[in-house]
């Protein structure tokens, strides 16, 4: 009988294995892969974070490089040349500016055939983080050219990545994938949540799960939310993320600021039942002022069977379609009106826009189908195949 073939060994370069958007999308894919096909390694620049932990549960090796966030160590790149070349992978894949950047340094000098970039950002405001950010995402533009292929989880963001630079002929989108089993209705989660939070079982909740940072704009988010619950005395508002408790001095001076009473703000903080929470909600809002590409809370909001009022930042837009309210960024007004519209409708009627956007990911974003896509891309990839094969296997870059 004929011999299978080896799987293709792929390492994944990550920034941190903290609690994020990329991070969880490389939890999502690397453990749903055939390890018959693809066998994984993650590599952190710093060490692991909570996803770390997931992963190594789930059976796959994590290394980390000793880096301290936000401090360049050459250190770090020797690092990660031996262990590279150690590992021998066929194909390294990295995630955001930082790893990509170090991980082209690092791939070269170790000899690994392929290297991928990962973007998962679209229009930035590099002035508001570290000077460093800017610099490297410029000078990874001009070495764009030396990488064999570059994913992007957007439209927006590839569009973005090409005016500022990047070979257009290696970028290529790869949209999230959002898992349908974990993030679906649940009417118990929905009475639960209430009951914890002392609220009325047909007490509307409106909620948004992000970090606080600067591009999620949650002061946007407060005074939409201001607005609404003034006209809307039966509404109450979740905030889960990073960042989001009253002991955080600068969101809770946001919350004081906004005049929403504080019993109608719940701050929860980092929260690991995500999905529960998600299937609570009547309303879910992604008030992002810039930079988001194919937003994960926003999917798996839908996948829950949530109708959401996003702004008209990256992809938010292509991914509700025509299952959610889209209003410009930074417009609280404009936020507040599609808020009180969509919770002035009675709960059929919300419901039924719930079940389209659970359809529309089922029909464009299932994990699985992303997933699948990825596993063929790395086989594709591997160095048996010669360079300038992507598109004979059905995956052209954008051009």
């Amino acid at each position: 009988m004929p011999c299978e073939p080896a799987p293709v060994l792929v390492a994944h370069l990550i920034t941190s294995l903290a609690v994020g958007g990329a991070q969880m999308h490389l939890y999502q894919t690397v453990t749903r892969f055939d390890p018959r096909r693809i066998r994984s390694t993650v590599i952190s620049l710093v060490p692991p974070g909570p996803v770390g932990v997931l992963l190594r549960e789930a059976g796959i090796p994590v290394y980390h490089l000793g880096m301290a966030k936000g401090v360049p160590n050459p250190l770090g790149l020797a690092r990660l040349v031996r262990l590279l070349r150690r590992l021998r992978p066929q194909v390294l894949q990295t995630y955001l500016y930082h790893a990509d950047l170090l991980g082209l340094l690092a791939g070269r000098l170790a000899g690994v055939p392929r290297i991928f970039w990962n973007l998962r950002q679209s229009v930035m405001e590099f002035e508001r983080y570290r000077r460093t950010t800017g610099w490297t995402v410029r000078l990874s533009a001009w070495l764009s050219r030396r990488v064999d292929l570059i994913l992007v989880n957007s439209w927006a963001g590839a569009e973005h990545h090409r005016q500022l630079g990047y070979d257009p002929q290696r970028l290529l989108v790869v949209p999230n994938g959002f898992d349908l089993g974990r993030f679906r209705p649940d009417p118990e989660a929905y009475r639960e949540v209430r009951r914890e939070l002392g609220l009325d079982p047909d007490h509307l909740l409106v909620g948004m799960f992000a970090r606080f940072d600067p591009q999620k704009d949650h002061a946007t988010f407060l005074a939409a939310a201001a607005q609404a619950a003034a006209l809307m005395p039966r509404v109450s508002f979740l905030l889960a993320g990073t960042g989001l408790t009253r002991e955080h001095p600068e969101a809770a001076a946001l919350a004081r600021e906004s005049g929403l009473p504080p019993s109608r703000l719940f701050l929860l903080g980092e929260r690991q039942d995500i999905p529960r929470l998600a299937a609570a909600l009547d309303v879910f809002v992604l008030s992002s002022a810039f930079g988001e590409g194919c937003a994960n809370a926003v999917g798996e909001a839908m996948a829950a069977g949530v109708p959401c009022v996003v702004t008209e930042v990256g992809d938010s837009p292509r991914l509700v379609g025509d299952t959610g309210l889209v209003v410009p960024p930074r417009d609280p007004g404009a936020l507040a009106r599609a808020l009180v519209r969509l919770l002035s409708w009675e709960p059929a009627r919300r419901r039924l826009l719930g079940e389209a956007a659970r359809r529309r990911i089922e029909r464009h974003f299932a994990l699985d189908e992303i997933v699948t896509r990825l596993s063929r891309l790395y086989e594709e990839a591997a160095p048996a195949a010669p360079a300038g094969t992507l598109a004979q296997a059905g995956l052209t870059p954008l051009a």
